[in-house]
Order: C-alpha cells, then sequence, then structure tokens
C-alpha cells in the first residue's frame, strides 16, 4: 500500500474511534472554610502536580484568585446566596462584583487566571432554606450576565446557578413521574430559560452517599459501582448504579419542562471518609474509583447513552474543620486529601496517575498534643470536652467514626486535643480546669489520627478572619432584612 494510503487509512481509524466518544472533564471543588487552611499557592501546586485542570469555588476569596492566576486551571467562582438581594436589586452593585471578582483575574495582558463560569448562589433552592432566595435568584444571575456583557467578559464567562438534589420530586416508588418541586415552578422556569438563552449548562449536585443514608432501598453496593448490585428500575429503564439513576433523574425533569438536550454539570459529588457509618476511606476508594472509571467509559446513561456529564467536580479537593455540620458530621470529610493536603486512598482521577500527589513542604506547628491528665480527678473530665468539642472539631468521635471507638478518658484527649489545636497550641487552650496536660508523645491510635494543626502566617491569619467576618456580616444583615 502506497505511503499516502497508510496516512489515509490511520487518520480514518483515529477518527472513527473516537467518534462519539465525549468524555467529560472532571475536576474538584476547593473549599475555603478550614481554621487552618493549606496556603492557596500550595494548593494549586497540589492540583497542578495531580493533574486537576478545573476547579469549582465557593466564593471570590482574593488570595485564592490570585494564586490561580497564570495556572491555566479553569475556575468557577461563586457568589454567595447572602448576596443574592442586593444583587438581584442593584446593577451596579453586579458591575462591582464582577470587576473585583472577574474582570481583575482576567486582564487582556499578562498573567490571568482562567474564569469561565460564575456561580450565582450556591444551592439556593436547597429545602432547608425555604423559598427566601427565590424571588432574587434570576435577578441577580440577570444582573451578573449584564455586567459580564458589560465588561466584554460574556464570551468567556458563564452564568449557571448550582442547583440542589432536593429540588426535584418522583413519584411513588420511583415511577417515571419526575418533576421539580411544586415550590419551584415558577422560578425554576425562568432559570431554564435564561439558562437556554445562554447556552449555559445545568449545575446539580448528585450524591449517591447521602442518597444512601436516606433511602432504604438504594443499597450500599448500588451506591458503590460494584457489579453485585440488585439493579433498580425507573422510567422502563434498568439501573446498574445510584448516578445514573440520579442523573436520569435530572435528565428526565429537565425534559418535562422542555430542555432534553440541555448540558448537565454535575457541581459536586462525592465520597466522606470520616463522621459517619458508611464513610470511610476504603469506601471512599471504592466509589471515586467507579465513578471515575465510569465517567471515562462513555457508557453515559440509559437516557443519554454516550453522552456522560459536560464536567463533572468531585467534593472536595480537603477536608475542612468549619464546614456546617448541619446534615451530618461527615460533611467536614469530603476531601480527597486531609486537611493538610496528604492523599488519603489511592485513585486515578483520569489524569493517567493511580496514586495522588501528596502536598508538599507544609508547616506544621510544633510536635505537641494536648491530652488529659489521668492523675487528676476526672469527673468532671466529660462535660469540659463537650465545651472543647463545641468549639473544635470532634467529628471523628461520632457513631462510625474513625475514632468512635476509642474507650474513655482517650476521647476526653481527642476533644482536648481538638481544641488545643485550633487554638494554635495555646498553653490556656489545654488547661480544661486543670484537667489537661501538654505531651510531645503522640497519642494517636490504630485508626484515629490526633492531627496537629497547620502553621499559619498572622497575616494569612487576620486575612482569613476577616473574610469570615465578612460572611458573617453579609449573613447577619441578610437575615436583619427579612425581618423586617
Amino acid at each position: 500500500m502506497p505511503p499516502i494510503s497508510c496516512l489515509l487509512l490511520l487518520t480514518f481509524l483515529i477518527t472513527t474511534s473516537t467518534m462519539g466518544c465525549v468524555v467529560g472533564a472532571v475536576g474538584v471543588n476547593w473549599g475555603t472554610m478550614a481554621s487552618h487552611p493549606l496556603p492557596p499557592l500550595k494548593v494549586v501546586k497540589l492540583l497542578k502536580s495531580n493533574n486537576i485542570n478545573k476547579v469549582k469555588l465557593f466564593d471570590a476569596n482574593s488570595d485564592v484568585l490570585q494564586s490561580l492566576s497564570g495556572s491555566n486551571i479553569a475556575v468557577t467562582v461563586g457568589i454567595p446566596n447572602t448576596m443574592l438581594r442586593s444583587l438581584n436589586s442593584s446593577k451596579k452593585t453586579a458591575d462591582s462584583w464582577v470587576h473585583d471578582n472577574v474582570t481583575r483575574y482576567m486582564p487582556s495582558g499578562g498573567s490571568v487566571t482562567r474564569i469561565e463560569y460564575v456561580a450565582v448562589g450556591h444551592e439556593p433552592f436547597h429545602k432547608s432554606y425555604g423559598e427566601q432566595f427565590h424571588p432574587f435568584l434570576i435577578g441577580a444571575a440577570t444582573n451578573i450576565q449584564a455586567a459580564l456583557r458589560k465588561a466584554k467578559l460574556d464570551s468567556k464567562v458563564k452564568v449557571v446557578v448550582p442547583c440542589s438534589f432536593d429540588s426535584f420530586e418522583t413519584g411513588f416508588n420511583m415511577s417515571s413521574e419526575v418533576h421539580f418541586r411544586p415550590d419551584l415552578n415558577k422560578t425554576m422556569t425562568e432559570l431554564l430559560m435564561f439558562l437556554g438563552k445562554l447556552g449555559s449548562p445545568f449545575f446539580v449536585t448528585i450524591s449517591p452517599f447521602i442518597t444512601h443514608l436516606e433511602s432504604k432501598n438504594i443499597s450500599l453496593d448500588f451506591s458503590l459501582f460494584r457489579e453485585t448490585a440488585h439493579p433498580h428500575n425507573f422510567n422502563h429503564k434498568t439501573y446498574k448504579n445510584s448516578f445514573d439513576l440520579s442523573y436520569d433523574t435530572v435528565v428526565t425533569a429537565l425534559s418535562s419542562a422542555g430542555y432534553p438536550n440541555m448540558d448537565i454539570v454535575v457541581a459536586k459529588i462525592g465520597w466522606p471518609t470520616d463522621g459517619a457509618a458508611s464513610a470511610s476511606s476504603s469506601l471512599a476508594e471504592t466509589f471515586i474509583k467507579g465513578l471515575i472509571n465510569h465517567l471515562h467509559s462513555n457508557l453515559g446513561t440509559p437516557l443519554r447513552p454516550h453522552k456522560p456529564p459536560l464536567e463533572t467536580y468531585i467534593l472536595s479537593l480537603l477536608d475542612e474543620d468549619q464546614r456546617s455540620i448541619a446534615s451530618g458530621n461527615f460533611e467536614r470529610h469530603w476531601g480527597l486529601f486531609t486537611f493538610d493536603g496528604q492523599a488519603k486512598y489511592h485513585v486515578d482521577l483520569g489524569q493517567g496517575s493511580s496514586s495522588l500527589v501528596n502536598a508538599q513542604n507544609v508547616e506544621y506547628l510544633s510536635s505537641k498534643w494536648c491530652v488529659v491528665n489521668n492523675n487528676k480527678d476526672l469527673s468532671n473530665a466529660t462535660a469540659s470536652a463537650l465545651e472543647a468539642c463545641a468549639n473544635a472539631d470532634c467529628t471523628a468521635l461520632s457513631p462510625g467514626g474513625s475514632c468512635f471507638n476509642m474507650s474513655w478518658p482517650s476521647n476526653i484527649s481527642y476533644a482536648f486535643n481538638s481544641y488545643y489545636q485550633q487554638h494554635d497550641q495555646r498553653a490556656e487552650s489545654c488547661d480544661f480546669g486543670g484537667l489537661g496536660l501538654i505531651t510531645t508523645v503522640d497519642p494517636s491510635m490504630d485508626h484515629c489520627r490526633f492531627p496537629i494543626e497547620i502553621r499559619i502566617s498572622h497575616a494569612e491569619f487576620h486575612r482569613l478572619c476577616n473574610f469570615q467576618w465578612l460572611i458573617l456580616l453579609f449573613t447577619t444583615l441578610f437575615a436583619a432584612a427579612l425581618v423586617v
């Protein structure tokens, strides 16, 4: 065969082998609700070391956005729910927000932060919020879009709205009757029209872990992509795993609303490693491996064969000891990595590496721990431990948690140490009425780790406090406005 014919044949084979193979990108959620966060520049190095090229943020932290400049990592920046009211009522506020949190990081020349999406609100339709954000959402999204257009960035940055999975309702016994919640009908119709007009995807959380917790009909095997799982029937289709079933629930709801072909981005999906009976590193590894293999198999789902999600963002990159635990103690343990950037398990995120690379050169506080002094009267030790846990992170002590099986008073020591570390190992933070004792002997045991916190500079500490204070201020002002 002549050389030119061989070349044409090779080109044809490569082309035909990849036709229809639409493999969605996999990124991570990067949350910053930590008492001692890993410095942003180290987090960016961690992302790059693991070939993670997409990241979703829950806010627009200036240090984080600056650290991503020049990294070529695609970024989704977030707007908190507490800002929706002001963004809805003022185009000037929207212009200012876009200028401060998008435009300044995307200059026409020089190093830029590659912002792809602005997420307006964080699951503003979640049932726990009631309808408090509904009146402001569409107006806020519209004003942000107008501000992006004014800044000539609307062709580069898309506006999206992350939706919680409880935005949907299904018929009895998972029948084909899937629709958006009745209280969302008007707002959701407007949102889908807005997204459809702009060509923006539908961002949605899918959580097989929480579905497993809340539904007796969803087995652990079905949630973890195990081949031994008993299949489920839904909408005249057979499902072998919880992810496909949840995803097609979204597809059905969008189709019923008149948007059968709208692109879907899985904004949050993961499996926690602590804080609950079904939360462990081994189960999380099984789930993430199953998810990644499924996404890259190009099988898609029964309703969207060979068309996986446009993008999928794993929850989360790092553990966060300040996350709300209203829905469960596991909420602080979603990370692929521990709070200090150490991999919890081995997984190929689809970038060709079989294991994760740890953060390097992490600076810790001194090798000191706070434990209970066994030579003291410990009759009031439990009360002191409860007080410590109210101001620290003791979620590993939860039923099913990694430290749950520790005997008394070792669990008291864990509580004392958690408080001691979160308060920068100050001597007075290991007092507890004389019941605490500072030691240089690591009290960790079996699978229960007594952590030492990351050392953060005074400048980083004050920036963190100021940022969290601003969030608290916005929340307080918004709550006061609702009362009025």
